[in-house]
């Protein structure tokens, strides 16, 4: 019990939604899993998950089902986010990008690939870059 009061402090965590979370001490989310989350989501979506480190935490998801048409971006990626929040909070799963289409959309996007701002830069930058100024200089 210590260990949680010390992590709830740490994490602004509270012990119900530590109590939600099946805690897997030495193990990161699987595939499996991830698709059996997501899946209790959207159940009737095609779900494809790929993890975009190897380390098991930050995690490409690409939900498309037909209950998108018409519902706006926002409203399709909260339902997940709101179910992955616990999961988040434990720090279980670092990082989702998440890729809600409907079918339509999925085969005008078949070629996008997962954003990882974490890779060595193998492809050209896309998104949000901060520089800080090095003191040095």
């Amino acid at each position: 019990m210590k260990l949680i009061h010390k992590f709830n402090k740490m994490s602004n965590c509270s012990t119900r939604e530590l109590k939600m979370v099946e805690v897997y001490p030495y193990s990161m989310p699987t595939a499996e899993w991830m698709i059996d989350e997501v899946k209790k989501v959207y159940p009737d979506a095609d779900v494809e998950v790929f993890d975009t480190t190897g380390s098991g935490d930050h995690w490409f998801v690409k939900i498309i089902d037909s209950s998108f048409e018409g519902v706006r971006l926002i409203h399709r990626q909260k339902p997940v986010i709101n179910h992955f929040k616990p999961h988040i909070a434990t720090n279980y799963v670092h990082a989702l990008d998440l890729k809600c289409w409907t079918p339509e959309q999925a085969l005008e996007r078949s070629g996008e690939t997962p954003f990882s701002p974490h890779e060595a830069r193998r492809n050209e930058f896309v998104g949000v870059q901060v520089r800080r100024p090095n003191k040095e200089e």
